[in-house]
């Protein structure tokens, strides 16, 4: 499968397009070997005509492409979508390795340095004005925790990526210019094995994935590349102060870290039992001592320095006389350090005995209490090596070390716990009930709730025993407190910080899991202080939730039983955000809007009562579920709100593209922390631009408009569901076995029941992309046509908020991927014509209204003619997705008749599921 490209002739592309070809070259080989000349012949003549489809639309073309597609026999057609899903698989690889050289090729460059990089955002601090001082004060706030989610968005297989892996490895290795000609032919050997390997291995699961699978998937990437990058960019960042601030010897602080919600998050999920909680953190602090003793055994290696010639310090020599007291070493494999004066080596011994001893809970045969006590003795060698000037290697090896230690400790990262907030108030209800204390808590006024919630927590005694028999529901909640309480015992207080209440609308769901927490010890009360183990956290989802959110958060900070976080830097409230529920709730605009308010009114609110807030954003990884580059996102937000530290989930697809891979998860953080940097530092000096008041106005009148448009679709238009239902992939999507959890949040089919993930990933399997950009134009236009200058001032806002040209440019990638003429086939799965045309074409107009708005607004001809790259590529993409999407049509049509039988039904579903991991694959930022 060969591709010529055609547009702007960037110099700087070149090589991409080369691999492109290389990689298409190498797959038509194998389509010819595995499936004969006849397939690379058809999987050609249906790229060929429906390129000439894009080129010149005629409706007897698209005639004939269906025509064709219909006449292929099952089996051709499933090697016709393979051929397509498993080019853009090596597409993706293409760019991804792209971007590592061009990346290369920056830092090569001296007199330039990269956008979005740790270097340009020190100089830009610098040219601020901002002096050592108060760099480091900024530092000392700065915090960026990236959360990695298990929601069921990832299409590919373990095995897939694994593969992926491999072949990335062999292309990139073929840039190395002093390769011989038999080198690269042997290079190419490999990557035909290799992707006659993809092709030859199965993409779908056929069971869903356990809990403990999710886990696993999500320690992959802690293990295979945040272990080792995470410290890589904060080490870059002090070279750039170092070379920015030279007067200043620079130790920034751990500001970067990763945190998970895998075998936490019980929201909706029956499979997250309090067990598989405490498995999951025996996996995490298992890994993480795992990856330590590896580190020990490469010291070993190195800290060949022998007390003949060099004299350490005497409390390493201490440290020694402690550790052949306390320790066993015996079953760690070596033994004692059999060279006496080799006193770093005989150090690194003990230590990775008591780390062996600690992995395996082996207490009698010394172990370290914590990762502090680790890290001391890490101090002590360093201390010590540069004592008699071995710099180098405390400079690197062990400073990578020691920064590992204080960004993983012994609990790798911390594991948030959510649940809905209903389940609490439903398990609190019967509690109540058992004592006589209350017949029916969940009948109660919110007045009344918080008021007998306040007798309840300022009463010291608990409320139940484990003599009480209540049912299964009620006691794995209780159980899971208890859970809480001894993991922090067991595995430190890092190891859970934070308890998320799904669905907060009232206060009383917050004070009801701070009851939960007194019940097992969390939360106390005395007479002279309140301490709290547990931080409660709510997540606003919904855009009643959002507009109420000041008046939920000030009656929980005036409660006389709240407790915030202590940051080391002042007390800290965590609140989220669901992106997602409040996009599916009122629409792109709204949503973004409300958020953007909520936090302005919150943090305001918040430095009434002397705290910080740290704001947790939900965004998943699709457009229409507050997706988009992660250092547009930071810079988008208000920037005072960013003080307080940041929370962002990492969910999905994302994981895979940003961080499969080293320098492409290097690159991903380094753009992540160079944004929140230089907005945080932008804040510090005062030189904040902040938004006009009538541009405030403005958004709030877009913002009212375009929610009453969504909502009359989606709420109001009575059919709407149904179409939705058979126009869309979504029965199908449940049946992919790409996560534990259900689609639905309860087993009914109502809207409100529906989980954003499946909503968005349907709409954009159908090439609507509804989420992403519905009810924007309408918003545009009602307020171009009710006031002079609109449109003026929708276009100084785009060139002068920050916000607001995350929007447009988030809609305009929007706008480019959707594709109405496919989406139309679509459209032809509902039975109903005057449905089908009634919702359609409200579609189509809004699609249509949309764009010609935008386009005003920023002043190009076309969408994204300001991002040529990703221009280009969707236009060059568009010719391999359009296969799979007319396949797909077909596909659902068949099955959705009674006409097939029972075998064939499922011939076609597995097809479906092919058709959705290849369009997900070929459009990117899906799920």
């Amino acid at each position: 499968m060969s591709q010529t490209m055609s547009g702007p002739d960037y110099e700087k592309d070149l090589p991409l397009r080369r691999d492109v070809r290389f990689l298409g070259n190498i797959l038509g080989e194998v389509l010819v070997m595995q499936g004969g000349q006849d397939l690379l012949d058809r999987v050609e003549e249906i790229r060929e005509q429906t390129k000439q489809l894009r080129t010149s639309y005629h409706s007897e073309l698209l005639e004939g492409i269906k025509s064709m597609i219909r006449d292929l026999s099952p089996s051709m057609r499933r090697d016709v979508i393979r051929a397509f899903a498993i080019y853009f698989q090596l597409v993706n690889i293409a760019e991804q390795n792209h971007r590592i050289r061009r990346q290369r090729e920056y830092r090569r460059d001296s007199d330039r340095f990269q956008p979005y990089s740790l270097e340009m955002a020190v100089q830009k601090v610098k040219e601020q004005g901002l002096t050592a001082d108060d760099v480091s004060q900024i530092l000392q706030e700065l915090s960026l925790e990236l959360v990695i989610t298990a929601h069921p968005t990832e299409a590919v297989r373990r095995t897939i990526l694994d593969i992926h892996h491999r072949i990335a490895e062999d292309v990139a290795r073929l840039d190395n210019p002093l390769l011989t000609e038999e080198e690269r032919a042997h290079i190419r050997d490999q990557l035909l094995g290799e992707v006659i390997t993809l092709w030859q291995s199965d993409e779908l699961r056929y069971h869903k994935p356990s809990v403990t699978d999710e886990v696993r998937n999500g320690l992959y990437y802690l293990d295979e590349t945040l272990f080792e990058v995470l410290p890589e960019v904060h080490r870059e960042l002090e070279v750039a102060l170092s070379r920015h601030y030279p007067e200043r010897k620079w130790h920034v602080p751990s500001f970067l870290r990763f945190g998970s919600w895998i075998g936490g998050d019980r929201d909706g999920n029956p499979w997250v039992t309090p067990e598989v909680t405490w498995h999951t953190m025996e996996m995490q602090r298992d890994l993480v001592i795992c990856k330590y003793e590896q580190s020990l055994r490469h010291l070993i290696q190195k800290l060949s320095h022998s007390t003949r010639i060099v004299q350490v310090t005497e409390d390493l020599l201490q440290s020694l006389k402690q550790d052949e007291q306390e320790v066993v070493l015996e079953d760690i494999g070596e033994g004692k350090w059999r060279h006496e004066d080799e006193i770093y080596r005989r150090k690194c011994t003990f230590i990775l005995a008591r780390l062996q001893h600690t992995r395996l809970k082996q207490k009698h045969k010394g172990v370290y209490s914590g990762p502090e006590q680790f890290l001391q003795d890490l101090h002590l060698i360093d201390q010590s090596l540069r004592t008699h000037q071995a710099k180098a290697i405390a400079d690197s090896d062990l400073a990578r070390l020691i920064r590992q230690v204080e960004l993983f400790g012994f609990h790798l990262v911390t594991l948030d716990i959510r649940q809905d907030s209903g389940e609490h108030e439903s398990a609190l209800t019967e509690i109540l009930r058992t004592l006589g204390i209350e017949d029916s808590y969940s009948s109660l006024s919110e007045e009344d709730k918080i008021g007998l919630l306040t007798d309840l927590l300022m009463d010291p005694r608990p409320l139940t025993s484990s003599f009480m028999n209540f049912s299964e529901e009620t006691r794995t909640c209780l159980e899971l407190f208890s859970t809480i309480a001894k993991a922090k015992e067991e595995f430190g207080e890092g190891a859970i910080r934070n308890y998320l209440v799904s669905m907060t609308q009232d206060t009383s769901d917050l004070l009801e899991v701070v009851l939960f927490a007194k019940e097992v010890g969390l939360y106390r009360q005395t007479s002279e202080e309140k301490l709290s183990n547990l931080h409660v956290v709510p997540l606003l989802e919904t855009i009643d939730d959002l507009h109420r959110a000041q008046e939920i958060m000030e009656a929980y900070y005036r409660h006389p039983c709240y407790v915030p976080a202590d940051s080391g830097n002042g007390r800290v409230q965590e609140i989220m955000l669901g992106y997602s529920d409040s996009n599916k709730d009122g629409g792109v605009v709204t949503a973004n809007w409300e958020l953007y308010r909520a936090q302005q009114d919150l943090y305001r609110l918040s430095e009434k009562y002397d705290l910080q807030v740290r704001f947790f954003h939900g965004r998943g990884g699709a457009l229409g579920r507050g997706g988009g580059s992660l250092h547009q996102s930071i810079q988008a937000q208000p920037p005072e709100t960013l003080g307080g530290g940041v929370k962002i989930t990492e969910q999905g697809e994302v994981l895979s593209s940003r961080y499969a891979l080293k320098p492409i998860a290097y690159r991903s953080l380094e753009q992540a922390s160079s944004a929140l940097l230089k907005s945080v530092a932008t804040h510090f000096s005062g030189t904040i631009q902040r938004p006009k008041p009538e541009w405030v106005d403005i958004m709030n009148s877009i913002s009212g408009y375009s929610l009453e448009v969504y909502q009359n679709l989606v709420f109001r238009e009575p059919e709407f569901l149904t179409y939705f239902n058979e126009t869309t992939p979504l029965p199908e999507i449940g049946e992919m076995n790409i996560g534990s959890r259900p689609t639905r949040r309860k087993n009914n089919h109502a809207f409100e029941n529906l989980r954003a993930i499946p909503w968005v990933f349907s709409w954009t399997q159908s090439r609507n992309l509804l989420p992403a950009w519905y009810a924007a134009g309408s918003g545009f236009q009602r307020l171009i046509r009710e006031g002079e200058g609109g449109l003026d001032s929708l276009r100084e806002m785009y060139q002068s908020w920050v916000f607001f040209r995350s929007l447009i440019d988030n809609l305009q990638m929007a706008l480019a991927k959707a594709d109405l003429l496919i989406a139309r086939e679509y459209s032809t799965l509902t039975g109903n014509k005057q449905v089908r045309k009634r919702i359609f074409d409200q579609i189509e107009q809004e699609y249509y209204l949309t764009k010609e708005i935008v386009l005003s607004i920023i002043g190009q001809e076309d969408i994204l003619d300001h991002n040529r790259v990703i221009q280009e590529s969707i236009r060059l993409r568009n010719p391999y997705v359009d296969p799979l999407s007319y396949i797909q049509v077909q596909l659902l049509g068949e099955r959705r008749s009674d006409s097939y039988d029972e075998d064939s039904q499922d011939e076609r579903l597995e097809q479906i599921l092919l058709t959705i991991n290849g369009i997900a694959a070929g459009l990117r930022n899906t799920g």
